[in-house]
C-alpha cells in the first residue's frame, strides 16, 4: 500500500460517511422522489453543517481544501461521526481537534488493573491530578489512608505541595515540584474551560509562596517517565523510576506505576508491600 494521500482519503471518507446515512437518522424529512445514490445528498450535508454546497463538492472531489477545525466539527456533527471517526477526520485534514469528550471522572475497569499491578505502587489520576484509584502499596508509600481524605485533597499536587505531613516526602523537593508544576501548566493550557482545575491552581499558588514562585516560571513539560527521590516516613529513603501510561479509551486519565531504581530501594518497597499483606 502506498503512503496516505490525505486529500484523496479525506474526500473518499466524507463521501462514504455521507452515503451511509439516511435523512431519518439526521432528523430530515424523507423525500418522495427516488434517490439515485444511497445516503444523504450533498445539499443536505451542507445544510446540516452550515457550509455551502460548493464547499462540500470541492471537499469530496479532493480539490486541495484544508478545512478549519470549526468546519471539521460541523461536518463531524452533521455526519454523526464516532469519536474515532472524528479523530480520523481531523488527522486527514492535518488539524488539531478541540477537546470533545468530557474527561472520565471514574476509574471504571482500570480500578481492577491498579489492584492487579500490586506490589508495584500504582495509581490512576485524571488531567487535574485527582487520584481516582490506587493500590495498597501506593497508599502505604504516602503513609496515609487516601480513602479518608476529602475528595478535593485526594489530589497528587495538593498532597505533595500543601499537605503538612508530606513536606519531607521528596528528597529533592525543588526539582519534584518544578516538574509537577510544569506538567500542571501543560494540562491547564489543554483544558482552559475547566473551572475546577483553575480553582486548584488558585488554591496551590495562594497557599504556598514556593508554588507561586515556580508557577511564575512558566515551565512546561509533560512527564511521561522519570525518577523520583523519595523518603518514606518510617522505611527511609528510596528512589523510584516511574512510568505514565495513557489508556486509549480514556486518554484524559493516566496510570502511574512506580518501580525501584536500585536494590536498596527495592528493599524498601518490599518492606512496604509486606506491611500491606
Amino acid at each position: 500500500m502506498n503512503t496516505v494521500d490525505q486529500t484523496r482519503e479525506l474526500a473518499a471518507f466524507l463521501r462514504t460517511r455521507r452515503e451511509r446515512l439516511t435523512p431519518g437518522e439526521v432528523s430530515l424529512p424523507a423525500r418522495r422522489a427516488q434517490r439515485r445514490t444511497p445516503g444523504l445528498r450533498r445539499e443536505e450535508v451542507a445544510e446540516l453543517a452550515g457550509v455551502s454546497v460548493d464547499y462540500v463538492i470541492r471537499l469530496e472531489q479532493g480539490r486541495g481544501l484544508r478545512p478549519s477545525p470549526e468546519v471539521l466539527e460541523a461536518l463531524a456533527e452533521a455526519l454523526r461521526l464516532s469519536e474515532d471517526e472524528r479523530a480520523y477526520l481531523f488527522d486527514l485534514a492535518q488539524q488539531r481537534p478541540t477537546r470533545h469528550a468530557p474527561p472520565a471522572e471514574e476509574a471504571g475497569p482500570l480500578a481492577r488493573l491498579v489492584l492487579d499491578l500490586s506490589p508495584l505502587p500504582t495509581m490512576l489520576i485524571n488531567h487535574r491530578f485527582d487520584i481516582l484509584a490506587w493500590n495498597p502499596e501506593m497508599a502505604a508509600l504516602f503513609s496515609m489512608d487516601l480513602a479518608t481524605l476529602p475528595p478535593p485533597q485526594r489530589n497528587t499536587l495538593w498532597l505533595c505541595m500543601l499537605h503538612p505531613g508530606l513536606r519531607g516526602f521528596f528528597r529533592d523537593r525543588e526539582r519534584a515540584l518544578r516538574e509537577s508544576i510544569a506538567d500542571l501548566r501543560a494540562s491547564w493550557a489543554a483544558h482552559p474551560d475547566d473551572k475546577a482545575l483553575t480553582e486548584l491552581i488558585d488554591e496551590l499558588t495562594t497557599g504556598s509562596e514556593e508554588v507561586a514562585r515556580l508557577w511564575a516560571l512558566r515551565d512546561v513539560r509533560v512527564n511521561g517517565r522519570g525518577q523520583k527521590l523519595l523518603r518514606h516516613s518510617t522505611k527511609g529513603p528510596l528512589t523510584v523510576d516511574y512510568e505514565v501510561l495513557a489508556p486509549l479509551q480514556t486518554p484524559e486519565q493516566r496510570l502511574i506505576i512506580y518501580r525501584a531504581a536500585d536494590p536498596a530501594s527495592q528493599g524498601v518497597l518490599d518492606a512496604i508491600a509486606r506491611d500491606c499483606t
